[in-house]
């Protein structure tokens, strides 16, 4: 069994009609640089969450998502639905 933690990035933009929706996630290398670029990300979209995952790609078997950063605007239910998992 391999455990591989993967490093993630969920950017949110706020649509013309003031929705806010998930833009592409993108995958950091290493809890540092998703952090960093969770909050560049907030910067120029308006929100980002950094998390990590760890698991086996193999078995498909991963821990739950673990938040490393929230910055700026993220819709309320994608942060309760993190917390509660």
């Amino acid at each position: 069994m391999a455990l591989i933690t993967y490093f993630v990035v969920q950017p949110f933009e706020r649509s013309p009609r003031g929705v806010v929706y998930a833009a592409p996630a993108c995958q950091a290398q290493s809890e540092d640089h998703a952090v960093r670029l969770a909050e560049r990300l907030a910067a120029r979209h308006g929100g980002a969450i950094a998390f990590c995952r760890t698991g086996d790609p193999e078995l498909g078997d991963y821990d739950d998502a673990e938040i490393l950063r929230v910055c700026g605007e993220v819709p309320r239910d994608t942060l309760d639905a993190a917390r509660a998992a």
